[in-house]
């Protein structure tokens, strides 16, 4: 059994005598690369876990669409929350993704979006074993992001670089509680948002901007 399935029994054996609820959102469910997605919590004690999703990344936070599996004891008391903070979805955009799940074109998408940025992902990481050694690299495995480790000292100017280069980075201070010790430099870089046709340019430009 691997470390998610002991974790995930671990989880729902921790909540089965209480009124715990475990949430699982499959964070990067849809884009992971190099191994099988990791399986829903919620497939093993539907009574005691929600399963939370949402079309952002598949399709674009401007959709606001997203969806829970609860418990049946749950429902009547999530509807009348959700109605309170947001009293009105959409039918029509339910209705259009509905269809697109129920006809496949949603998987289809899903999938060729995930050759696309698996493409990304290669490139960005070999470009760097060639023009930037010195930059660690995680965070591979998933996901539209990759973290750069930089050399100590140097996040700030890698910043000022890339604003000048029109490149939207972020630096990982950003991430920092503000009572947390000094931590690595680095960065992180997404490669969804690029268009195609700017793919090649802006690839070079990130090179160029974190090139010894």
């Amino acid at each position: 059994m691997g470390v998610a399935a002991c974790l995930d029994a671990t989880v729902v054996t921790w909540s089965e005598p209480t009124i715990r609820r475990p949430l699982r959102a499959p964070l990067d469910g849809e884009f992971r690369y190099d191994r099988q997605p990791v399986g829903a919590l919620q497939g093993l004690d539907p009574e005691h876990v929600v399963l939370l999703g949402t079309t952002s990344k598949a399709l674009a936070p401007a959709v606001r669409l997203g969806w829970m599996v609860l418990p049946a004891s749950l429902v009547a008391e999530v509807e009348r929350a959700k109605g309170l903070v947001e009293p009105v979805t959409s039918g029509l955009d339910q209705l259009v993704l509905a269809d697109l799940v129920g006809s496949g074109a949603y998987d289809r998408h899903v999938r060729a979006r995930r050759r696309s940025y698996r493409r990304r992902r290669d490139e960005l990481v070999a470009a760097l074993a060639r023009r930037a050694p010195h930059v660690g690299v995680s965070g591979l495995a998933a996901g539209l992001h990759l973290v750069l480790t930089l050399p100590p000292g140097t996040e700030a100017d890698v910043l000022r670089a890339a604003a000048w280069h029109r490149l939207a980075l972020e630096g990982l201070g950003t991430f920092r509680h503000p009572d947390a010790g000094p931590g690595p430099d680095g960065v992180v870089v997404g490669y969804a948002t690029p268009s195609d046709s700017a793919w090649a340019g802006t690839l070079d430009a990130l090179c160029r901007v974190l090139a010894p």
